[in-house]
């Protein structure tokens, strides 16, 4: 699963997710990419299944872009804990996602193959989410209110 080499710092606020995505919102890489419509906190593990998903369906083929990273620590405290004492101990990264950000690209492949790759994907994570082609997010700013 992916997570950092090394982090300034152990433990994290929570931070907020208002807002729309202002940078990893183009596809950059591939033809077809995963958009999401919503802000939400995806984990390493999420990344890794919608990633073999994908490839699984391609067979292989094609290429695959993961453009997130989850360089976020989340921290939780046991069950049945009193309050104080600090702060809980790392339980799992996180990439912080907010409306229109680009989670994976996809090429080399037909479209048919791609969107259907791309769907499977979508199942396996915490937010709501489209599929573009590179084209569509070329064509207009305000792609993402259609």
């Amino acid at each position: 699963m992916l997570m950092p080499k090394r982090v300034k710092r152990r433990k994290q606020f929570r931070g907020s997710m208002k807002g729309k995505a202002l940078r990893g919102n183009t596809i950059s890489n591939g033809e077809y990419g995963l958009v999401a419509t919503e802000p939400c906190w995806i984990k390493s593990n999420q990344i890794e299944a919608a990633r073999i998903a994908m490839t699984r369906y391609i067979k292989r083929g094609g290429k695959v872009w993961i453009k997130i990273f989850p360089d976020k620590p989340v921290t939780a405290k046991p069950a049945e804990t009193r309050m104080g004492s600090g702060k809980g101990t790392l339980e799992y990264w996180v990439a912080v996602v907010k409306p229109g950000r680009v989670l994976f690209e996809l090429a080399g492949v037909p479209e048919d193959v791609a969107r259907e790759a791309l769907r499977l994907a979508m199942h396996k994570l915490p937010c709501k989410c489209k599929i573009v082609s590179r084209a569509d997010l070329e064509g207009g700013d305000n792609s993402e209110e259609q």
